[in-house]
């Protein structure tokens, strides 16, 4: 790579700090040439409380991102961002912390949009603690929508001409959502015909991309038994339906709606076997979530399809209740970290 990817350090009174630590020290040839955008304090006390497991993982400040290209393997480049006026206590929710999360964000994702650097990788930040800092943070309930807000001032276009979409995916399921992060009767609301049909034509172009070939898509319906008939509710029928119908004509390999008690089993890759379908889409968060973290959330993935830039992340969150132990698992921030640089590679072919 000839550009670095960038690692967003999350909330500095949750788990982001440590699964970076752990990161750089467990995963050496994958984090080379990333670089973490946070802040040096909270990072340093982070390694001294994984202790590194015996390995010297020194945190050195870089005043800009290219230097992350010519650092030794175990060495965590930090670009400082804003400044805590002291170390935060782990666990503990602040607007502080929300404030400096918030600014991480958008300096990364404003240096990708620049095409400063190759990805950005976001580690967990706390939507509470965002809403506590205030303007502008507190209009964002978390990093896809602050993401996408980004992307279109960057390139000049109105909110409605960036419609983005959430993908969970891990080694055994992958997920897009027609909603995300509303409230369930609003989710309910969002299931109209535009919303499924944009959502099928993002997760067409974006998986072609990835998988270089069209994806298979199944449809989950939002009602039990999808709706049976017309018996539990019409969504089906008035909306997705014709949704799906349209999205055909356009090229996509789109089929349901189905049962979603069942679609995700039917699309779950076992071992060698692949799905009988590449990625479903689900109506709403945890219809589509559930699945895929019941299957492994220690190996998930988030992917924000639509956006003129790389952004992945681990599909947790900050772990309040064991942050500074040490305990955090990295193994979902490095599998962000691998599929931000599959997809740059992908890209750079295409």
């Amino acid at each position: 790579m000839n550009k670095p990817i960038a690692i967003t350090m999350g909330d500095a009174a949750g788990i982001g700090p440590e699964i970076i630590v752990k990161a750089f020290r467990d995963a050496p040839e994958l984090t080379s040439g990333c670089f973490v955008v946070g802040d040096l304090a909270t990072l340093r006390r982070a390694a001294q409380w994984i202790g590194a497991g015996g390995i010297a993982l020194p945190v050195a400040l870089i005043d800009t991102e290219a230097q992350a290209l010519n650092m030794p393997p175990r060495c965590l480049p930090l670009l400082q961002v804003g400044r805590l006026s002291q170390p935060l206590p782990p666990g503990r929710l602040s607007a502080e912390a929300g404030r400096l999360a918030g600014d991480c964000v958008v300096w990364a994702a404003q240096a990708a949009l620049r095409r400063e650097v190759a990805a950005l990788v976001t580690a967990p930040l706390h939507k509470e603690a965002l809403a506590l800092s205030g303007a502008p943070y507190a209009d964002f309930p978390g990093h896809t929508e602050m993401l996408q807000s980004l992307a279109a001032a960057h390139t000049g276009k109105p909110l409605s001409q960036m419609p983005v979409r959430m993908m969970l995916a891990n080694d055994e399921l992958r997920v897009v959502l027609v909603s995300i992060h509303v409230a369930l009767r609003d989710a309910i609301e969002a299931v109209t015909f535009d919303q499924v049909l944009q959502t099928l034509v993002i997760a067409h172009e974006s998986l072609s991309a990835i998988l270089g070939r069209a994806p298979k898509i199944a449809v989950a319906g939002i009602n039990p038994h999808a709706g049976e008939g017309g018996l539990f509710g019409r969504e089906e029928i008035d909306i997705i339906v014709p949704a799906i119908a349209a999205a055909c004509t356009r090229g996509v390999l789109a089929s349901g709606p189905f049962a979603p008690d069942t679609v995700f089993m039917r699309a779950r890759a076992k071992g060698t076997q692949p799905g009988e379908f590449d990625v479903v889409l689900a109506m709403y968060h945890d219809q589509g979530l559930i699945p895929v973290k019941y299957l492994g959330v220690e190996t998930g993935v988030n992917v924000t399809l639509g956006l003129p830039l790389v952004r992945t992340s681990p599909d947790h969150g900050t772990a309040f209740d064991i942050a500074g132990t040490g305990q955090a698992d990295a193994a979902s921030l490095i599998a962000a970290i691998r599929v931000a640089r599959q997809l740059c590679a992908q890209q750079s072919i295409s």
